[in-house]
């Protein structure tokens, strides 16, 4: 099965009540967690990778690594940019096989962001190509994207129906109060999201799909890695689940998640060193890494998105 769209895929999210998981890979054992997964669930998925993750492993090992992940897994998958800072990385991912990107211009103000959003869009729609984009400021750190509480900005309304027919964009991340990067809330706090903002974006911009980023959440996995180093589970608070839920049954069509698989093959990498000091093959702890990765993407799907079976 070749790469896919998002279109097809949010259409049914948006009709039937779930969410699709946008999941980052950075190295082969994540991308063999990750699909594994979403292949015995039956799950449609999404596969993307930021600036940093290109940097890192390099964009042609990746694709290939997406496009083995389709020749063993039956499911559609499609392989997106994640907060593409400018033009030409996601002309770059456009020319090099990406089947959606983002564009994240919304450090910049509202026209700036529209310039520079539709010039992307017209490109990658002649190249069949889906572009999301982000209107409003999460807070948090992931990668090169890092913005201080202070400059968070939720998404205004009334701005939405402007931006969307402005720029000819597909889907829209909005800001209601996740936040990047894996310690999202302060302790102490209720974390809560603007679902009213959710709700009167909705009705403005009926059947369009919406995007929740920084939409990790505590695991078990979360759990080890901060005793491990000392911290106390409260130092460690993500977004509840039940609210994601909630946001995969309304207009969120697609839920990033990042953080949580990144401390997930964390765990399980420090949890074989721990017990085996002299370990020194790779093949045996990225191994309990990738099942770590596997365990709670499969728990994502069937207990948080809802999309298992829909593929």
């Amino acid at each position: 099965m070749p790469l896919v769209t998002t279109t097809e895929m949010f259409k049914k999210a948006y009709d039937g009540g779930y969410a699709i998981g946008a999941f980052n890979v950075n190295n082969m054992e994540i991308v063999q967690g990750i699909t594994e997964a979403a292949g015995e669930l039956n799950s449609p998925l999404i596969l993307q990778v930021s600036k940093g993750a290109r940097k890192y492993a390099n964009h042609t090992y990746l694709v290939k690594l997406v496009e083995a992940a389709l020749i063993e897994n039956n499911i559609p998958i499609a392989l997106h940019l994640d907060h593409g800072p400018d033009f030409e990385t996601c002309k770059a991912c456009i020319d090099g096989g990406f089947s959606s990107v983002m564009i994240d211009a919304s450090k910049y103000d509202f026209n700036k962001n529209i310039e520079i959003t539709k010039k992307v869009v017209e490109y990658a729609h002649a190249h069949g190509v889906v572009v999301e984009a982000e209107l409003g400021k999460l807070a948090g750190v992931e990668d090169d994207v890092n913005v201080k509480d202070a400059d968070a900005m939720y998404t205004q309304p009334d701005e939405v129906e402007e931006f969307v027919s402005r720029t000819g964009v597909d889907s829209l991340a909005i800001a209601i109060g996740t936040s990047h990067g894996a310690f999202k809330f302060k302790p102490g706090t209720d974390p809560q999201l603007r679902f009213d903002i959710l709700d009167e974006i909705s009705r403005r911009i009926p059947g369009f799909p919406i995007v929740l980023h920084g939409a990790s959440s505590v695991s078990q996995e979360y759990v080890k890695i901060i005793q491990a180093n000392g911290g106390n589970l409260k130092d460690a608070i993500g977004v509840p689940e039940e609210m994601l839920r909630k946001a995969a049954r309304s207009s969120v069509c697609k839920v990033n998640i990042d953080s949580d698989l990144r401390l997930a093959m964390t765990a399980g990498v420090r949890e074989v060193l721990y017990n085996n000091p002299g370990a020194f093959d790779p093949r045996e702890y990225l191994k309990v890494g990738r099942a770590n990765v596997k365990s709670i993407v499969a728990h994502k799907i069937k207990n948080v998105l809802g999309s298992d079976g829909k593929a």
